[in-house]
């Protein structure tokens, strides 16, 4: 499965959870195979002004994201996010991007 985690700059696993996934510095990928971490890699965020809040939607679906982790969104982004069968999970509380992914592999991080 791909985890899409908003995250601060510089991205990656050791990262600050983006409190906001529309207006992250980036976004980190994790690709996880049988509750361990296989392959990370840091995307640059989109611009909202094509597309509006689900430009960033699109973006992660396009990249084959099954699962979001986020500190926050609105409910709009949220719809979008169940409509492209993209699952998202409360990782505001977590202290880094690392620690996010280990919490949803344990399944300790409720859905929004």
């Amino acid at each position: 499965m791909k985890i899409a985690i908003p995250s601060v700059l510089p991205g990656g696993l050791e990262a600050q959870v983006g409190a906001h996934f529309g207006h992250c510095d980036c976004y980190t990928l994790v690709d996880v195979e049988d509750g361990a971490v296989v392959k990370s890699e840091v995307i640059p965020s989109c611009a909202h002004e094509h597309g509006g809040c689900l430009a960033p939607v699109n973006y992660l679906a396009d990249r084959g994201v099954t699962v979001l982790l986020a500190g926050g969104m609105g409910m709009r982004p949220l719809m979008g996010f169940n409509q492209m069968g993209i699952q998202v999970f409360f990782a505001g509380d977590q202290p880094n991007v690392g620690k996010a992914v280990e919490a949803f592999c344990a399944g300790r991080l409720a859905p929004f």
